[in-house]
C-alpha cells in the first residue's frame, strides 16, 4: 500500500532494503543508504548526493504510484553518469518487470520478496563476474533477458541484524509508537492472499519465520544498544503461528525484556480467538495490535478472499482488549459492489468496535481500495471493467482519488474516508481516551496522535 501523508512523522522503516545495504556493507562494499523522504529533502539534494557519491549501482525500491517517476530520475540520471547501473526492485517490478526495463533506462529489475539477498547476489555478479542470482532481469544488447523465476531466502536466521546507523533508524516511526522505536521482521510474511494484497501475490508465498531465539537476540540487542522503547515488528502477520509466538512470548517473559520493552505488530482476528493467548501476549510486553478489518459485510469479506467472518473479527477483537491490548483497525473504502449505505456500515461497525474498553492509542485508520498490478483484484478490476481511469496511470494509484468504479461517486469515497477520522473528535471516544492516559509518555503520544489525525483528514480533503 502507497499513500502520500500530509501527516507529521510518519515513516515506516524500509526494513528489507535496510537489510540489504547492511548484507551489502558486510561484503566490503561501499554503501550510502539515502531516503530523501525521511530525511525531508528535495530532488535537488538528491541529484547532489548522488554527484558526490559519484554510485556504480543506485538502486530504488519503487512503488506503483511513483514508478514513472523513477524512470524518469533514472534517464535523467543516465544521461548525467553513463557508466552508473540502475536497480529497480519492489512489488510492482515483480509485477511487471520489463515494463521497467521498456519505460525506462534501468539496467537490471530485482523480483521477488527477498531484495536484500538477491541485490548482494547481483552486486557480487556485476563486480565479481559471479552467477547472478534467480528473479533478475537484464540487458543483452537490445534484448530483455531473465535469470527464471525468483527463489526465496531458505534460512532468515542467515541474514544479519541490521546496521541501524548506517541505515539512519532514528528517522523512522509513527505517531501511535512510543519512541525511540525500532522496527523489525520476525518473518516473510503471510500465509493468507487476500485480494488486494501486492506482497502476498508479488513478493512471497507462505510463510518463513526467523528461530525464536535467533529473534530474541535482536530485540535483546536492539534494548541495550539502542535504549528502544518500542519494536514494531512489521511482519505481514506476526500472530499467525501460534506456536512460534508463544515460544517467543516465553522467551520474552525469561529474559525480562517484557519489562523493559513494549512490543507492536501486525495481527489476525482470527489469531486472537483464544482469550489465554491474548492474556500470554499481553504478559509478554505486547502493546498494540494493527489488524484489518478490512470492511463490515460478510460479502466483501468472502469475495475479498479475506479467510474471516465478521463473528470471528468480533470474537478476536473481545478477546484482545479484555487482555489489555490496544487495538488499531484498517478499513477500505470504494469497493466496486459496495454501495453507501454498506461502506457507512463497515464504518459504524468499526466505531462501535473502537469504543469497547477504549485505551490512548487505540485507533481506526481508512484507506481506498487501491487494485495493485498482479493481484487478484487487479485482475479482476481488468476483466470486469472497474477501472475508472487508464489502468496503466500508476501516479492516480497514490490514494489521491479513487481509481475504481463502483456504486458511491468518487468525492464520496474520498469524504468516506475523510469521515473515518472524525471519531477522534467524537466527545465520547475522546472522554475515554484521555481517562486512559497514565504516563508523560502515553500524554506525547497522544499528542503527536492528534497532530496526526489532523494531517490525514488534510489527505483526503
Amino acid at each position: 500500500m502507497f499513500q502520500w501523508f500530509s501527516a507529521p512523522s510518519t515513516f515506516i522503516f524500509p526494513v528489507i532494503p535496510a537489510t540489504a545495504a547492511t548484507m551489502l556493507k558486510q561484503e566490503n562494499f561501499e554503501v550510502d543508504f539515502y531516503d530523501g523522504i525521511a530525511r525531508r529533502e528535495k530532488y535537488a539534494d538528491f541529484k547532489k548526493e548522488f554527484d558526490d557519491f559519484k554510485p556504480d549501482v543506485v538502486v530504488f525500491e519503487t512503488k506503483t504510484p511513483v514508478v514513472k517517476q523513477h524512470w524518469q530520475i533514472i534517464d535523467e540520471m543516465k544521461k548525467i553518469s553513463p557508466e552508473t547501473k540502475f536497480v529497480l526492485m519492489g512489488d510492482h517490478v515483480t509485477a511487471l518487470p520489463e515494463e521497467s526495463m521498456k519505460k525506462s533506462k534501468a539496467d537490471y529489475v530485482i523480483t521477488g520478496g527477498d531484495m536484500d539477498v538477491s541485490l548482494l547476489g547481483l552486486a557480487k555478479s556485476i563486480r565479481d563476474g559471479s552467477k547472478m542470482p534467480k528473479g533478475i532481469f537484464f540487458r543483452e544488447g537490445r534484448t530483455i533477458k531473465n535469470t527464471g523465476r525468483f527463489v526465496l531466502a531458505e534460512k532468515l536466521d542467515d541474514l544479519p541484524f541490521i546496521d541501524r546507523e548506517l541505515t539512519h533508524w532514528e528517522l523512522y516511526g509513527e505517531a501511535y509508537l512510543f519512541r525511540p522505536v525500532a522496527y523489525t521482521m520476525a518473518g516473510r510474511d503471510c500465509p493468507m492472499r487476500c485480494s488486494f494484497c501486492s506482497w502476498s501475490w508479488n513478493l512471497f508465498s507462505g510463510m518463513r519465520y526467523r528461530s525464536v531465539e535467533n529473534f530474541l537476540e535482536e530485540v535483546e540487542m536492539l534494548f541495550n544498544k539502542y535504549k528502544v522503547k518500542e519494536i514494531f515488528d512489521d511482519t505481514g502477520t506476526f500472530t499467525i503461528n501460534k506456536k512460534w509466538v508463544e515460544d517467543f512470548c516465553n522467551g520474552m517473559i525469561e529474559r525480562g525484556l517484557n519489562e523493559k520493552i513494549s512490543f507492536s505488530v501486525n495481527a489476525r482476528f482470527d489469531s486472537l480467538t483464544d482469550p489465554e493467548f491474548c492474556c500470554l501476549l499481553k504478559k509478554a510486553g505486547f502493546r498494540l495490535l494493527k489488524v484489518g478489518l478490512e470492511s463490515g459485510n460478510e460479502v466483501t469479506l468472502k469475495k475479498i478472499k479475506k479467510g474471516e467472518t465478521f463473528q470471528t473479527m468480533q470474537l478476536g477483537y473481545k478477546n484482545a482488549k479484555d487482555a489489555g491490548l490496544i487495538m488499531m483497525l484498517t478499513i477500505m473504502v470504494g469497493y466496486p459492489w459496495e454501495s453507501r449505505e454498506e461502506a457507512e456500515n463497515t464504518i459504524n461497525v468499526a466505531k462501535k468496535l473502537l469504543q469497547y474498553k477504549t485505551k490512548i492509542g487505540d485507533s481506526l485508520q481508512a484507506s481506498v481500495v487501491v487494485p495493485y498490478p498482479g493481484t487478484m483484484l487487479y485482475k479482476e478490476a481488468k476483466e470486469n471493467k472497474w477501472f475508472r481511469i487508464k489502468e496503466e496511470d500508476w501516479d492516480k494509484f497514490d490514494m489521491t482519488e479513487t481509481v475504481l468504479k463502483s456504486p458511491m461517486k468518487p468525492q464520496q469515497v474520498m469524504e468516506m474516508c475523510q469521515s473515518v477520522w472524525s471519531i477522534y473528535t467524537d466527545p465520547m471516544y475522546a472522554m475515554k481516551t484521555l481517562a486512559s492516559v497514565r504516563t508523560w509518555h502515553e500524554f506525547m503520544l497522544l499528542l503527536r496522535g492528534a497532530r496526526s489525525v489532523f494531517g490525514h483528514i488534510k489527505d483526503y480533503a
